[in-house]
């Protein structure tokens, strides 16, 4: 359950239309419908945060997550439980403490109206939390309290009550009162109760180990459902693991083997297409949690398969699943708990951590590389676009490997070139008119455009020239590459090559030619060294030249081109690494005064490396850092950012095409960047103003039910002058992208801006007494940057001394005593000036040791020792930048069949293999190799100064050392295998790519059997 009291929210009312049409960014289709109305669905991944034990959780193993009345998220795990608001983490645990939390394992939570939650613990029963007091209350078990200690589902009753199923009967809790009392549900309903909910029409429906009951309105006896669907009936009968009622009154049951079903509006009971029984499948993962998206679909939380996207009359089920070699894919498969926030966000407890997506964030998608989906990019690089006359997008990536996506069919056909162009990066496209699909990498490749077949190395004359562009004119082929530019005609055979002449100023500008592009009836050649024009194709010189010139505004910002392109109104755009380059159209004669636009307009870099007008005549960019519009009414920038989607970070190539549904594409390092509906004049999305999430005052903590909503006064006794207040924007949408300050109005003269990536806080020491006022702001990035601020009265009581009444007292005293008064004023002021600089440098040096603490703690491991995730990838990162090709090498080891160590020993068990199976490694690893724990059982070593034949050694010695070690554990001998991949470093190629590669060897260890080694693919065959 993720609210005590469940109502429509207003986006709900949203047209579903539209809604229909923008979820599809959202959502990764495995499952498509004969003929999907978006055809880009099939290709797309949702974007999830994670949120891990790097960042704060006791456990990986999350197990619920709900929403608080302030807007703070709770995350439930086997190891206790968090308040998180964005970046910070207070962490509730169990160490039998009276006010504690009763048991670490947290298995279902609710979040009430009075700031507090409810929460459901594996075996130490009911506690609640109270925020006023920021202690917990545990409720008794067995008479006057729960049925058991195991507590499975909480539901509210929509008053002021809330019902309790747990594993030995069905309970109630008055919260008014905090009594509980026990519910008799008659013979036909086992003891056990996985679920419970309460309908708006008052039936209560109880989800049980003998399957689905319901007490209707007015009854006290529970029944059986009944219904004519055989296949619903399957479902109802089996365990009833999950309930859930979404908007439009529709009941939603998940099962423990069978699927789900769901009762419509019309009062029928439907399975649901593709996740209920059939005669190929009669069994299903188990339902663990629902949630209804703002767009009305229903989100399946399921124990191994992921989560299931459907909604109501759908002919099949959509699939969100883990993917190992998307960092950005769901953190797990195994999912417990689900959460759509009050932003919109689809938040999933897994067995991997918690994580979150922004389903609001539908402007801009991205096609990912994975080796795991069949629908995924196979190379993580972009370097050319190509849509042919059929609509296909033709994709040029790394290593001769060429992507065509057919998005009429959903499907993606990947091709490999071959001989010395199978290691060459695809740089440009070109149609023929016959049809064919001409390549330009090392020399030229051609495609039959109807049975794929390649034909490479069609022309040897260019075998060794890396082709960088290619234009089609009257069926010749214009090729730009480092050495000059060539016309070459298939149909005859001839080649001609014309290329830069330092003597001829008209002859080519630069023999690196990026682009070439037809302009009316011109041929432009974009250069490293400015564009030259051409009156036809057949010209070798005689160019007309643009280039920059110093001093002059009025010319081309920088020689170095990128894309030339024109707009609907004729005007002509040029991309520069100086930045773009706008006429209003495109005539050259006399002196061009070109209108240029750079990071003073409002551009993120002026390293830009391509520009395509949309359908609507704003012009788009791809910069070195993101994406920008120009706005065609206004020339505005609008800078896009991870609200909208964007998610790739950076672009190089001249990759860019309007896809056949009018999107606009750009090719990334990273994938595929789509900007699928432009929205210039579509009004911003509402952003909360920051709330106070943590507060302390003087040594003491305040309550959260005591934190000062926007506009209530924080107040500060005489004795305590210091403050220090954490606050977020609690929409948890692009959180690195939001930049924070604020301003003590009465104490700062500016505003105190928080540096980037750091948790949001505002301290102060020693504030004098008086009135103040608190200003919190944020500023979010993207399509529509957004400001938003919240206010604060701040009161700082006097000290007694500080009183009016004492003052008054002293200028009648002083009139007598004005020398004592001096005398002891000075005394005193001295013993002040003491204690407080004992007191700053006490809390000096205690925040020295704790920011020592935290550094250590924040690149270390908390069960092994080793580095965390984040911190052995900066140093590898270190490694990269040092290393050459092939001179450093990284090992992913994976233990294998670990889930059978911790289902037949437990969780315990299974960390004390990892801290054994780590010790051994560190053991094996030399002083300079890098160890760490990139999640759950999977380890990584960086190996510096190592070819690849030295790490297979190396990780032999390791994979031989484990296998001849037994860990013992509580009289039980436990031996592991581990499966390990190993990938020697690329030049170029980033760590992500390169820990991609070592992982995709990983896989295949995996699926030849384990207790392996296997080297990448391209490094065996290399070393073959």
């Amino acid at each position: 359950m993720t609210a005590f009291f469940k109502s429509p929210r207003p986006g709900a009312r949203w047209p579903r239309l539209l809604l229909a049409l923008l979820l599809v960014c959202l959502l990764p289709l495995s499952a498509v419908r004969a003929a999907p109305a978006d055809p880009w669905a099939p290709f797309l991944t949702p974007w999830f945060e994670r949120v891990g034990t790097a960042d704060g959780l006791p456990h990986s193993v999350t197990t619920a997550v709900v929403q608080d009345s302030r807007g703070l998220i709770w995350i439930g795990t086997m190891g206790g439980l968090v308040r998180y608001d964005g970046f910070r983490m207070q962490l509730f645990d169990a160490h039998g403490q009276q006010n504690e939390l009763p048991d670490a394992y947290v298995r279902t939570l609710l979040a009430l109206p009075d700031g507090g939650v409810l929460v459901g613990t594996n075996a130490g029963g009911l506690a609640r939390f109270d925020p006023v007091g920021n202690r917990f209350h545990t409720y008794p078990t067995g008479i006057g309290g729960t049925s058991d200690r195991k507590i499975y589902s909480l539901a509210a009753d929509g008053t002021r009550g809330v019902w309790i199923a747990t594993d030995r009967g069905l309970d109630y809790l008055d919260l008014g009162r905090n009594t509980l009392t026990h519910i008799a549900t008659g013979d036909a309903p086992a003891p056990r109760n996985f679920s419970v909910l309460q309908d708006r029409q008052g039936n209560l429906w109880l989800g049980n180990d003998r399957g689905l009951f319901v007490r209707e309105h007015g009854s006290q006896v529970f029944v059986r459902p009944t219904t004519a669907d055989a296949t619903a009936a399957i479902v109802l009968h089996n365990q009833t693991w999950a309930l859930h009622e979404d908007a439009e009154g529709r009941l939603w049951v998940g099962s423990g083997q069978t699927g789900a079903a769901y009762r419509d509006t019309d009062g029928h009971w439907r399975p649901v297409p593709g996740f209920s029984p059939s005669a190929t499948q009669p069994n299903f993962a188990t339902v663990r949690a629902f949630a209804e998206g703002d767009d009305g679909a229903e989100r399946i939380g399921t124990d191994g398969n992921g989560i299931l996207s459907y909604r109501a009359g759908d002919p099949a089920v959509r699939h969100i699943v883990h993917d190992a070699a998307r960092p950005s894919s769901l953190p797990g498969d195994s999912v417990r708990g689900l959460l759509t926030d009050a932003s919109g966000n689809l938040w999933a407890a897994t067995d991997l951590g918690a994580a979150h997506t922004d389903t609001h964030a539908r402007m801009v998608c991205s096609l990912l590389p994975s080796p795991l989906d069949s629908r995924g990019l196979a190379d993580t690089n972009v370097h050319a676009i190509l849509v042919d006359s059929r609509q296909r997008i033709w994709l040029g990536l790394g290593g001769g490997q060429i992507d065509l996506v057919d998005l009429h069919a959903g499907s993606i056909h990947h091709l490999q070139l071959d001989g010395v162009q199978q290691h060459r990066d695809v740089q440009a496209f070109a149609e023929m008119p016959d049809g064919s699909i001409w390549v330009g990498t090392m020399g030229l490749a051609r495609i039959d455009p109807d049975t794929l077949a390649i034909t490479s190395n069609v022309e040897p004359r260019l075998a060794a020239q890396p082709v960088l562009s290619m234009l089609q004119v009257d069926g010749s082929l214009l090729l730009g590459t480092y050495v000059g530019a060539y016309r070459y005609t298939p149909a005859t055979g001839a080649l001609d090559h014309f290329r830069h002449d330092a003597a001829d100023p008209s002859s080519l500008a630069s023999d690196t030619v990026r682009e070439i592009a037809r302009i009316d009836g011109r041929i432009w050649y974009g250069t490293t060294g400015g564009i030259s024009v051409a009156d036809d194709a057949n010209a070798n010189r005689g160019f007309r030249t643009l280039s920059q010139r110093d001093g002059d505004r009025g010319n081309l910002p920088q020689d170095y081109i990128g894309s030339i392109t024109t707009d609907p109104d004729g005007g002509l755009w040029i991309a520069t690494f100086g930045g773009v380059a706008h006429l209003p159209d495109s005539r050259i004669e006399g002196t061009p005064r070109f209108r240029v636009l750079g990071t003073r307009d409002g551009l993120s870099s002026e390293k830009v490396n391509a520009l395509l007008p949309d359908a609507h005549g704003h012009v788009w960019a791809s910069l070195s850092n993101g994406v920008s519009m120009i706005d065609r009414a206004s020339g505005a920038v609008h800078n896009l950012g991870a609200r909208d989607g964007l998610h790739v970070p950076s672009y190089i190539y001249i990759a860019v095409a309007t896809a056949p549904d009018g999107a606009v594409m750009f090719g990334g390092l990273g994938g595929l960047t789509i900007v699928r509906h432009p929205r210039g004049d579509a009004p911003a999305e509402p952003v909360p103003a920051p709330s106070i999430t943590a507060a302390r005052i003087g040594r003491k903590a305040i309550a959260p039910g005591a934190l000062p909503k926007r506009g209530e006064t924080l107040r500060l006794d005489g004795d305590n002058r210091d403050m220090q207040v954490g606050f977020a924007v609690l929409d948890y949408r692009a959180t690195l992208e939001t930049t924070y300050s604020y301003w003590m109005e009465g104490f700062d003269q500016s505003w105190t801006e928080v540096p980037a990536g750091s948790p949001p806080s505002a301290v102060y020491t020693n504030l004098p007494h008086g009135q103040y006022t608190l200003h919190l702001r944020a500023s979010t990035r993207g399509m529509h940057p957004v400001t938003v601020q919240s206010t604060f009265p701040v009161v700082v009581a006097p000290r007694w001394f500080e009183t009016l009444w004492l003052r008054v007292l002293a200028v009648v005293a002083g009139a007598l005593l004005v020398v004592a008064v001096i005398h002891l004023r000075t005394l005193y002021l001295r013993r002040q000036a003491k204690r407080l600089q004992r007191q700053i440098d006490e809390r000096t040096r205690d925040l020295q040791e704790a920011n020592a603490r935290l550094d250590q703690l924040a690149g270390t491991d908390e069960l092994t020792g080793v580095y965390n995730r984040r911190r052995f990838l900066e140093l590898t990162q270190g490694v990269r930048e040092l290393a050459g090709d092939g001179d450093a090498c990284l090992a992913v080891l994976d233990l294998d069949r670990f889930k059978q160590i911790n289902d037949g020993h437990g969780h315990l068990a299974g960390d004390a293999v990892i801290r054994a199976v780590t010790d051994i490694i560190v053991g094996q690893c030399g002083p300079n190799d890098l160890v760490g724990r990139y999640g759950g059982e999977e380890l990584v070593i960086c190996l510096p100064d190592c070819d690849a034949g030295q790490a297979v050694r190396a990780a032999e010695r390791i994979r031989d050392a484990l296998a001849a070690t037994a860990v013992h554990y509580n009289n039980h001998t436990i031996r592991v295998t581990t499966s390990i991949g190993v990938a020697a470093i690329r030049r170029g190629e980033s760590v992500e790519q390169w820990l991609s590669r070592a992982d995709a060897a990983l896989y295949e260890a995996k699926r030849c059997g384990r207790d392996r080694v296997v080297l990448a693919s391209d490094e065996a065959d290399v070393r073959a």
